[in-house]
C-alpha cells in the first residue's frame, strides 16, 4: 500500500476508529460517534473508507457529534445533494408505483443504459466533489481537530493509497476519491493521477488501522457493508453482477474484520447503497450497536 503523507505520530494511548463504506448504510456511522462521544471516548485517528471517509471527515473538522448529525441531515434534504441523481435500476419492477412512476422509471433506465455503454460513468463526479465540499463546510487538512486518513483506489492500477493529513491536495476531492463508485462515478484526478473508491481495496480498513496503531492502542471498526437478501433473487444480468459483488464484499470484510479489537455492526445491511432517506432510523441504528460493544471498549480502555 502506498501511502501518500506521512502517517501520525504514535501516541500510545486510546484507539484508532475504522469506518467502512456503504453509501446510505453508513448514517450509522454517526450514530456509533455519538455514543463514543456521549461517553467520552474520541479516537486518536480515524481512517475512512468511501462514505466512512465523509463521516469520519465531518467529525474529525468539528468533533461534536449531534452538530454533524444535524448538518448531514440538512446536507440531505438540500437541492444540491437530491440533484445528484444517483442510479436506481430496480424502480421500474416496483409493483406498487403509479403507472406513472413506473413509465419514468423505465425512461431512466434507458437513459442510464445509454450511459452505460457509450461511457464509464453515469454521474457528474463534479457534483460529488461539490457536494462533499458542502457535507465539510469548505473546510481542508489544515482545520482538522482529529487526523483523518482517507482510502483511495489509483486507477487503472489498482494499487490501494492513503490520503493523509500533511499532502497537497483539498480534503474535499480526497473524499469524493474515496467514494467515486466506479461505473458511477467517473475517477477524481489528483496530482495527474486518478483515484476510486477505496471501498474496492478496503470497504471496511480495519487492517490499515491496526497497522497503524501504537502498542496501547487497539482498533474500533464499523462495519456497515451490505447483506444479500435471502427473499430477493437477481432478474437480469446486471442484478446477477450487483449480487456477485454483494457476495465478494461480504467475504472480503470477514477477513478484514479479524484486525478489529472491537467490531462494530450496525443492522444495516438490507439498506441500498444509494438510499439516504430514512437518515434517524440509520443513526439510531448505528447508536444501538455501539452501546451493545461500549462495554468492551471501556473494559480495553482501562486495560
Amino acid at each position: 500500500m502506498k501511502v501518500l503523507g506521512k502517517l501520525f505520530s504514535k501516541r500510545n494511548t486510546g484507539f484508532i476508529l475504522a469506518l467502512g463504506g456503504g453509501g446510505g448504510r453508513g448514517l450509522a456511522h454517526l450514530g456509533v460517534l455519538d455514543v463514543l462521544e456521549s461517553n467520552d471516548l474520541r479516537p486518536d485517528a480515524i481512517v475512512g473508507s468511501s462514505i466512512g471517509s465523509l463521516f469520519g471527515a465531518m467529525y474529525a473538522l468539528d468533533p461534536d457529534a449531534k452538530v454533524c448529525i444535524e448538518r448531514a441531515k440538512d446536507c440531505l434534504e438540500s437541492d444540491l445533494f437530491n440533484s445528484l441523481d444517483l442510479p436506481v435500476l430496480d424502480g421500474a419492477e416496483v409493483e406498487d408505483q403509479s403507472w406513472l412512476s413506473r413509465l419514468t422509471a423505465a425512461a431512466r433506465q434507458s437513459i442510464l443504459f445509454t450511459r452505460a455503454a457509450t461511457g464509464i460513468a453515469v454521474t457528474d463526479v463534479n457534483k460529488l466533489i461539490e457536494i462533499v465540499h458542502e457535507f465539510c463546510q469548505g473546510k481542508s487538512f489544515d482545520d482538522l481537530k482529529i487526523p483523518i486518513h482517507i482510502m483511495a483506489v489509483k486507477f487503472p492500477s489498482g494499487e490501494c493509497q492513503m490520503f493523509s493529513p500533511d499532502i497537497d491536495v483539498t480534503l474535499a476531492c480526497a473524499i469524493a476519491a474515496s467514494m467515486a463508485i466506479p461505473g458511477v462515478f467517473n475517477p477524481v484526478t489528483i496530482h495527474e493521477e486518478r483515484f476510486v473508491d477505496g471501498s474496492l481495496a478496503s470497504e471496511l480498513p480495519a487492517k490499515e488501522a491496526k497497522m497503524m496503531s501504537g502498542s496501547d492502542q487497539f482498533v474500533v471498526a464499523v462495519n456497515v457493508g451490505s447483506r444479500p437478501s435471502p427473499d430477493e433473487e437477481p432478474k437480469n444480468v446486471i442484478g446477477m453482477v450487483d449480487w456477485a459483488t454483494r457476495i465478494k464484499s461480504l467475504y472480503l470484510r470477514q477477513y478484514k474484520k479479524a484486525y478489529a479489537d472491537v467490531l462494530i455492526e450496525p443492522l444495516v445491511g438490507f439498506t441500498q447503497w444509494h438510499d439516504f432517506s430514512k437518515p434517524d432510523q440509520e443513526i439510531e441504528r448505528g447508536r444501538q450497536a455501539a452501546l451493545e460493544q461500549l462495554p468492551e471498549i471501556m473494559k480495553k480502555m482501562r486495560r
